[in-house]
């Protein structure tokens, strides 16, 4: 059974005889649970980015050192192809903006994926396996070499373990 209401604006709706409206009942519950579950949703998203921007000033101190102790002891960081040598400074970009890519791999796998810290942990160790491959190929000596490899493993070791770690928290 249908009936016809005319509304203001002289317009006519049928509405079906058991119809009610659910915004304006007591049963706003969902809505407020739905925000919520945003609100919660967010702060999971803020506090994996402060743990990760934490772990990336730790990650960049950390292999700036190991590369000023690496200098110290004798490393001379020159790559052949352009005879130039690589700057402190250049460790310290580097791995900073790397782990902001790590961060924002792991905010991205946090939204999209079942299970984030699996993932993140095999994407990361896997872009870190093929990270290596130019220290490997570039023509230097050994020592700088060898060196150019810790220190690609440096911030890995501080960036993957502190953000899955992170991620399982999060998601349990």
């Amino acid at each position: 059974m249908q009936s016809t209401i005319t509304c203001q604006s002289a317009h006519a709706v049928r509405r079906l005889p058991n119809w009610r409206n659910d915004m304006n009942g007591m049963s706003d519950t969902g809505v407020v649970a739905g925000a919520s579950a945003q609100a919660g949703h967010a702060h999971r998203f803020r506090k994996l980015a402060g743990t990760g921007f934490i772990a990336a000033v730790a990650a960049t101190l950390a292999t700036t050192l190991a590369a000023a102790l690496a200098r110290a002891v004798g490393v001379d960081f020159e790559v052949p192809d352009g005879g130039e040598t690589i700057p402190l400074s250049g460790f310290t970009v580097v791995t900073g903006f790397f782990s902001v890519v790590g961060i924002v791999i792991a905010l991205a796998l946090l939204r999209w994926s079942a299970r984030p810290a699996e993932r993140f942990v095999w994407t990361t160790v896997s872009l870190t396996a093929i990270s290596l491959v130019p220290a490997l190929l570039s023509g230097a000596n050994t020592a700088t070499t060898v060196a150019l490899l810790g220190l690609h493993l440096v911030p890995a070791a501080v960036m993957i373990p502190t953000l899955a770690r992170s991620l399982r928290t999060r998601t349990d």
